[in-house]
């Protein structure tokens, strides 16, 4: 099993590139199995979910070419199967992309029920409902979700509550049903948007995305296209604070700085130096960092997926902060691992109290999920000593070169498999 060594104490200083977003990748992807004609996407993230989904595609038929590391050209042309039964597409939250792309497509699709962090409880009514007022028959049976109909019509659907997941299965599904939809309290995260703008690339007709209302008036069908991924506000992000907790000055290339204005927010509440650029921003963090409070919401609310990172660096602040989840309700599980390294937080539900303490200390610890496996990261860089990140699968699935791109900002950070090559990598360190 992979794991990460690092011996922290150095600042972090200088650039970094931010890749593909994952979570729209995943979904533009998916839905490029809806046209018979190529469509090449550039920008995709070298992260493992996106292997898994490429994999579990290739396997119904989907031609897949990569013509270049970060380049994919996707042909759905000779779909041979709408059942997928990949055992590894379990393990990723975004399986379920498929049973909206499938169903618009060829009104059937049968896909495993959506895996990956155990971080609380991913339901999919919302996601039965939406397809269910298309018309579909859904059904839940054997682990996986089974969705089919003659025809797709159009309808009026309101989410009970926003649901990403929802709101792009619902959108692929819709696209080539028959007359008008209209999603109501639609999710309104930034990969929602660019999943809008690379179907419509492909000639849907779908307006509103960005907003809590979407109309899309189906057509007959799709075209291929040539689409780039946005960047990954989530990996910005993730790098950010880590300037932040460990006093940094980094320069975060490749993003679209309106998709970060929840973060960098926060960040000049607690004393860091933002300068936003056309396409970079610039954390330093030369003072003390001081406390706030952070609750978790729908975009543009603080994302879920950063909860993790602020944690980490509010660990490091003076006085009390308090973070709020108000997305899943297992999201605090990597605390204990935190309290280990000398961090002071008592977890209530869905709330952390954190009294920041002056330092970190290395420990041995666990990455339990992809997000917080990238937090226990930055607290290790933070930390006196040398600390062991076990299980970094986890932090693979969504972050590309994670270890290479944090040595390129100064940190001293190993990925090693074996014990004899933590050995090596100690004295490498040393």
């Amino acid at each position: 099993m992979d794991r990460y060594v690092i011996l922290g104490g150095p600042t972090l200083q200088g650039e970094v590139q931010i890749g593909g977003a994952k979570n729209a990748a995943l979904a533009i992807l998916a839905a490029a199995v809806m046209t018979n004609d190529p469509v090449r996407i550039e920008n995709v993230p070298a992260v493992t979910d996106v292997n898994v989904l490429l994999k579990a595609m290739e396997q119904i038929g989907v031609k897949i070419e990569r013509p270049d590391r970060h380049t994919v050209v996707i042909d759905g042309s000779k779909i041979e199967s709408n059942i997928i039964n990949d055992e590894y597409l379990k393990r990723i939250r975004a399986s379920y992309y498929l049973v909206g792309a499938l169903l618009g497509k060829n009104r059937q699709a049968q896909v495993p029920l959506p895996g990956g962090c155990n971080i609380g409880v991913r339901a999919i009514d919302q996601h039965i409902k939406g397809f269910s007022a298309l018309g579909a028959k859904v059904r839940i049976q054997h682990g996986c979700i089974s969705a089919e109909a003659k025809e797709l019509r159009g309808n009026h659907i309101f989410l009970d509550k926003v649901s990403v997941g929802a709101t792009i299965n619902i959108m692929m599904a819709s696209t080539l049903a028959t007359g008008k939809t209209i999603i109501e309290n639609a999710a309104k995260e930034p990969h929602v948007v660019d999943l809008a703008n690379f179907l419509n690339s492909c000639g849907a007709n779908i307006k509103g995305a960005g907003t809590d209302v979407i109309r899309i008036k189906g057509v007959e069908r799709l075209h291929g296209t040539e689409y780039a991924i946005i960047p990954d506000q989530i990996e910005a992000g993730t790098y950010m604070l880590a300037s932040a907790a460990c006093h940094g000055d980094v320069l975060v290339r490749g993003v679209i700085p309106r998709h970060l204005e929840c973060i960098t927010a926060k960040l000049c509440e607690i004393g860091c130096h933002i300068t936003e650029y056309d396409d970079a921003v610039r954390v330093s963090a030369p003072e003390p960092l001081t406390s706030t409070q952070v609750k978790t919401l729908p975009y543009p609310g603080f994302p879920t997926d950063m909860q993790p990172q602020i944690t980490v660096a509010l660990g490091l602040a003076q006085g009390t902060s308090i973070v709020t989840e108000g997305i899943f309700e297992n999201r605090f599980k990597y605390v204990d691992e935190l309290v280990r390294m000398g961090a002071s937080i008592k977890v209530e539900g869905n709330m952390a109290v954190i009294t920041g303490v002056p330092r970190y200390s290395g420990a041995s610890i666990t990455a339990p999920d992809l997000r917080a496996g990238a937090a226990l990261v930055i607290a290790a860089l933070a930390a006196e000593g040398e600390t062991i990140v076990e299980d970094t699968r986890f932090i693979e699935r969504g972050y590309e070169d994670f270890e290479l791109k944090l040595k390129g900002l100064g940190a001293r950070i190993e990925k090693v498999s074996s014990d004899r090559e933590l050995q090596k990598a100690r004295l490498k360190l040393a």
